[in-house]
């Protein structure tokens, strides 16, 4: 069975259609199924180009070496998991009580899970690949930073006064429920987004103590 499609670019102001792919984003985007599909060893140039429909050799042309296509890869899974996660709707001038901020990532963890799924898979098999190359390593740890700094300035203004160890619990939260329902021993049991919710709130509550009503 073929994979999801990934997310599609959003229409641009005014337009009735989304914008054509650039090249770029077709090589990447058919890296990201292949890697959805196959995993790892299913993602070559020559697979990339059959994928995409392109002629023998764009991918080369575009990512000369398998380290270019796999930090091709990165990229754009950020590009579309900012659209999934959204982690710049989060509100972190204190204005959002902890009940807020619980639902607030809920929702977007349950758009994840339940409208992405592949796109989790490519997740961890980039995780994977980027322990085994440090260059892949660093460029994966960069990419990742526009998810963590917003949960770290979320719990600036929920009151933390340890902001990197409560912001590490938030993700290993997260991290941990996306692998358990996406490829873990939950896959076929999605929690739904209010049940979601319930166990960031509680999560939350534990780490700051019970917010003043």
């Amino acid at each position: 069975m073929p994979p999801r499609p990934t997310p599609k670019a959003p229409a641009s102001p005014g337009s009735s259609r989304p914008p054509s792919p650039s090249r770029a984003e077709l090589v990447a985007d058919a890296a990201l199924a292949l890697l959805a599909e196959r995993g790892m060893r299913g993602l070559t140039h020559r697979a990339v180009d059959e994928r995409a429909g392109l002629p023998q050799g764009s991918t080369s042309n575009h990512a000369r070496t398998r380290e270019a296509l796999l930090e091709a890869a990165v990229r754009r899974l950020a590009e579309l998991e900012a659209r999934v996660l959204a982690p710049g709707a989060l509100r972190t001038d204190g204005s959002e009580g902890q009940d807020e901020a619980a639902a607030g990532l809920a929702s977007a963890l349950h758009r994840y899970l339940t409208g992405s799924p592949e796109l989790l898979v490519c997740r961890y098999e980039l995780a994977l690949e980027a322990t085994r190359r440090p260059a892949l390593r660093v460029f994966y740890d960069e990419a990742g930073r526009r998810f963590r700094e917003p949960l770290v300035a979320l719990m600036a203004a929920a009151g933390s006064a340890e902001l990197e160890r409560h912001a590490l619990s938030v993700v290993a939260w997260a991290e941990g429920m996306m692998f358990a329902c996406a490829v873990g021993s939950y896959h076929r049991t999605v929690p739904t987004e209010a049940e979601l919710r319930t166990g960031c709130a509680e999560l939350l509550r534990g780490l700051l103590g019970t917010a003043e009503g």
